[in-house]
């Protein structure tokens, strides 16, 4: 290509050109690499998580747990993150997806990864604490809910909750008009709010893989459902919210 065929080219053009000269990356950064991260990442996030809470015997408040939470996952989107995206919640997973921040290829091996991880730091923190403050803190298993009464209350707690956070990673590391390069610490600042605020309410899962992982090792499986249909609820909207009202013009469905 000549030198005036350049000078004739737009800045668009340039860019497509230069899009097209990059290798493309190997299969095993952009379908393995992700998901490893995803694994480990939600190992270590549960598995602080877990031992915030079982340490966290007799009950001395919320305050432990919210920093414990908020700060390990803010960290570990920031290391992580730039791997995989630093969801570690399949909650995140769904509402990354419908914005089409989340190859379809990848949302079931995420979640799988994100359960497994779950699984992995919630053994890990049993393996490492008593096991009488192992046993009255239920492992760290939510448990937060204890009647039928309690349960639309806990239910639309995780719902509002999940939305928060999830919104939060959405618009903050997705969403090309709103993103930040502090995202990960808006997102670990959000779940150290929703810990403080419904931590008495429902315990403040907004994860599956935060509450599959201590159930699955703990063998407590009370009210569990909740901790899966409300996150997924909050996921949903939030994408669906990003999807038709909020998002840039590239997720924005119409009025672009």
């Amino acid at each position: 290509m000549t030198d005036t065929e350049l000078g004739n080219m737009t800045f668009k053009e340039m860019e497509e050109m230069e899009a097209k000269r990059e290798p493309k990356p190997h299969w095993f950064e952009v379908y393995v690499q992700p998901c490893i991260a995803e694994l480990l990442g939600t190992a270590l996030f549960v598995f602080i998580g877990c031992l915030s809470v079982i340490e966290n015997f007799p009950y001395t408040g919320v305050i432990q747990p919210a920093l414990a939470h908020g700060v390990a996952l803010g960290l570990t989107i920031a290391i992580l993150g730039g791997i995989s995206g630093g969801h570690f919640n399949p909650a995140v997973s769904l509402g990354a997806f419908i914005i089409g921040g989340l190859n379809v290829v990848l949302v079931v091996p995420y979640w799988i990864c994100q359960l497994c991880g779950g699984m992995i730091g919630a053994a890990l923190a049993k393996a490492m604490t008593m096991e009488n403050k192992y046993a009255n803190a239920v492992g760290a298993a939510f448990n937060a809910v204890k009647t039928d009464t309690h349960v639309p209350r806990a239910l639309g707690a995780e719902i509002v909750m999940t939305f928060f956070l999830v919104l939060a990673v959405c618009m903050g590391a997705i969403n090309k008009k709103t993103a930040t390069p502090l995202a990960p610490f808006c997102i670990g600042f959000t779940v150290m709010a929703d810990i403080l605020a419904g931590g008495p309410i429902s315990g403040a899962c907004m994860n599956p893989a935060r509450a599959f992982g201590p159930a699955v090792v703990a063998n407590y499986w009370e009210y569990h459902w909740i901790y899966w249909v409300g996150p997924m609820v909050g996921g949903l909207l939030v994408g669906g919210i990003i999807r038709l009202l909020l998002g840039d013009p590239k997720i924005r469905l119409f009025l672009k």
